[in-house]
């Protein structure tokens, strides 16, 4: 009997707009003589299952289960592509476990703690974990300018706290550039976090659970034709992304471990993707996704088609690994 399987895409953040297409190119390759596979919109305004043709249908929020043609749906899991709120931040995993529908993502905890860019990185750092010089401002709070500057230094960068796909991001150059970049970071998140400037390769690490196993994937370099891997770097075309990353096998061994060390001591479950940059040989990690890009241009997927790994499996994998 095929198992009904909810695809949920969007969400509240910036970053809806990716989230449905990562969400769609999940649709496109599950296998529909294994599954039933629903399209749903998770939108501020509506929660909807969306038809092939077109046609929405309101998701019960009680129990998240659909009505259509007088049967009732109910999901034996649920796919997770949600970049950002509610979908990579812990409250759609919080909701899936309070009514016992397994997904696809880490659990409600790690959730919270990885999109949580300064709780994150604190609580790796007892590990052993590198990690830039942070400064941390709240909004509403004084702000010191010479303050920041004397701990972070300059050129350093200004980051949204909770946020994705480089919103809320700037590089700053000069103590004059520091105030703006601070007020556009505030437009994402009330919390922000300035980091040092770190130069090196930089470097992107995907860790998954495939067949029962923690697998390192294929590194992926980092070279961007911008000032830093922003929005239009990741999404627009302005970077390479070339994998396997070109380094030294030393480095590819020491940031492979340190990324599977993560994973292992976060207790993550499903897809992560870490982002580290070399100092000195040296890996620094500057932060966890948990709900990577899923399209076939996104980094995670062609890790994985290098390690010969197909989107079909990458995805029912997925989906195995959470109802197992």
């Amino acid at each position: 009997m095929k198992k009904n399987i909810g695809v949920v895409m969007g969400g509240y953040s910036s970053e809806y707009q990716i989230s449905l297409k990562s969400g769609d190119v999940v649709c496109k390759h599950l296998n529909p003589e294994k599954y039933n596979i629903f399209r749903l919109h998770i939108l501020k305004d509506k929660w909807i299952y969306v038809s092939e043709e077109g046609k929405e249908t309101l998701i019960n929020k009680g129990d998240f289960t659909l009505s259509i043609d007088e049967e009732t749906i109910h999901f034996d899991c649920i796919f997770n592509a949600i970049h950002g709120t509610p979908g990579e931040d812990g409250f759609l995993q919080g909701y899936l476990e309070l009514l016992n529908i397994p997904h696809t993502s880490c659990p409600m905890y790690q959730a919270a703690l990885t999109f949580n860019k300064r709780d994150c990185l604190a609580a790796l750092k007892p590990f052993g974990i590198k990690c830039a010089t942070s400064y941390y401002l709240n909004k509403g709070q004084n702000i010191d300018t010479s303050d920041i500057i004397a701990k972070v230094g300059l050129p350093c960068f200004v980051k949204a706290n909770k946020a994705g796909s480089s919103f809320g991001v700037s590089k700053v150059n000069t103590k004059e550039d520091l105030l703006p970049a601070i007020e556009d970071s505030f437009k994402e998140d009330d919390e922000l976090i300035i980091e040092s400037f770190l130069d090196g390769t930089e470097v992107s690490v995907g860790v998954i659970t495939y067949k029962g196993d923690i697998n390192v994937l294929p590194i992926t370099e980092i070279v961007t034709e911008n000032d830093f891997f922003d929005y239009e770097a990741k999404y627009l075309g302005k970077s390479q992304e070339i994998t396997p990353a070109r380094i030294n096998g030393e480095m590819a061994q020491k940031v492979s471990s340190v990324a599977k060390k993560v994973y292992e001591i976060l207790k993550m479950k499903g897809f992560s993707r870490s982002e580290y940059i070399f100092v000195d040989n040296e890996p620094y990690l500057l932060e966890v996704n948990t709900v990577p890009g899923l399209t076939t241009e996104s980094i995670l997927p062609q890790q994985a088609t290098k390690a010969g790994i197909s989107l079909n499996e990458l995805f029912e994998n997925a989906i195995e690994e959470a109802l197992r």
